[in-house]
């Protein structure tokens, strides 16, 4: 008779927590069909895979993975799911390839993996290996950013996964600030209209490209940002004709004004460091979130989150800077379910999980002890 009532109390509890969830998903503004597939095609409850790229300059072997609790936060059981020379960015297909930074025989590129972590190919040439990759479904290709040598390059996916070069452009000049003495690509990805776009840190350029079926790209436009700003990563609203492009060298965020095919305009510059701090700072990654509220961004330097309201306008309001508790910040990512943001930490070899308030937009830390060697990137499996 105790064993029924331990078991009615805990089903019964289970109950009302899967319900709070529902509710709360219901409650975030997420589109109907998010909190369909979050709630039942991946469950309340499941728990997640989460991949780290990583340097592999001290202790990091590769391309790691490691399981995300959805309703704790809590993070476990890391292992190595892929041996590879510094891969210092990830991507997936709908298929689960994995795309990445690439290394082989000291030449660099990209590489690509299967589900289980098996590699498929390396295309490398000589010199150092890309810094960015991303993939377009539609055309099936996938695109690589090269920063040391400011290159923007395009693959053609072949039906196991594996890749194959199509096209290469180079670019050229330079900024005004010390680290922009020759081209930097550090950003190669879709616009919502389908166009390639890049951002060069070192000629403080963004660039739109037509891309054609066989993925050869043909230049459109190009926006200059403030000199010196070091365009690093772009990240388009989900409602507006808005693109918030995050700076580097300055530690700003432009917000930038898209009305399609490949044209930028200026709107806003926005800090993302607080009034009187002066000691260095590199801006990383910039995340917007599902319901277009909250604008999210790194500081390498000052160690921190910034988090920005979304104003009816698609501007920018400063809501709070959170701190990391961790050494240099390169990259973070929302969970599927908006309830969390963890961020990896390139020199403290750490990751820290912070809940967050659908309503407000807030972050509050959860644990920032769990141990991911070197990590400069981290994903979920699209």
């Amino acid at each position: 008779m105790i064993e029924i009532l331990k078991n009615s109390i805990f089903y019964f509890t289970d109950f009302i927590l899967r319900s709070f969830k529902l509710f709360s998903l219901f409650s975030s503004g997420l589109p109907i069909y998010d909190i369909i597939e979050t709630s039942l095609f991946r469950g309340i409850d499941m728990i997640e895979t989460i991949y780290f790229g990583t340097y592999t300059r001290r202790l990091s072997q590769g391309i790691y993975q490691a399981d995300f609790d959805t309703e704790t936060g809590q993070l476990s059981n890391l292992k190595l799911f892929a041996a590879e020379p510094s891969p210092t960015y990830l991507a997936f297909d709908q298929e689960n390839h994995l795309y990445t930074v690439g290394s082989k025989d000291g030449q660099g590129g990209i590489a690509a993996y299967q589900t289980d972590g098996t590699l498929l190919n390396h295309v490398v040439t000589e010199g150092a290996p890309h810094c960015y990759v991303a993939v377009d479904e539609k055309r099936g290709l996938v695109y690589g950013a090269n920063y040391h040598k400011g290159q923007v390059l395009v693959y053609k996916r072949k039906e196991d996964g594996s890749l194959e070069l199509t096209d290469l452009v180079q670019h050229s000049g330079h900024g005004p600030h010390e680290n922009q003495a020759s081209p930097h690509v550090h950003f190669t990805d879709l616009t919502p209209d389908q166009y390639l776009v890049t951002c060069d840190l070192g000629t403080d350029e963004v660039t739109t490209y037509d891309v054609n079926p066989e993925g050869k790209l043909n230049k459109l436009a190009t926006y200059n940002c403030s000199p010196g700003a070091g365009a690093r990563h772009l990240v388009f609203h989900n409602h507006y004709k808005i693109a918030y492009l995050i700076c580097e060298l300055n530690s700003t965020i432009e917000v930038l004004i898209y009305d399609g095919v490949g044209a930028f305009e200026k709107m806003q510059v926005i800090s993302t460091l607080p009034d009187g701090f002066n000691d260095f700072n590199g801006t990383a990654a910039i995340r917007l979130s599902k319901d277009g509220k909250y604008l999210y961004a790194s500081n390498r330097g000052h160690d921190s989150i910034v988090v920005y309201t979304v104003l009816a306008d698609g501007s920018l309001e400063l809501l709070e800077f959170v701190p990391t508790n961790g050494k240099t910040p390169r990259d973070f990512i929302l969970s599927p379910d908006q309830e969390f943001l963890i961020a990896v930490h390139q020199d403290s070899d750490n990751a820290t999980v912070f809940k967050r308030n659908l309503e407000t937009g807030r972050l509050a830390e959860l644990s920032n002890d769990f141990h991911v060697p070197e990590a400069v990137c981290i994903t979920f499996a699209d």
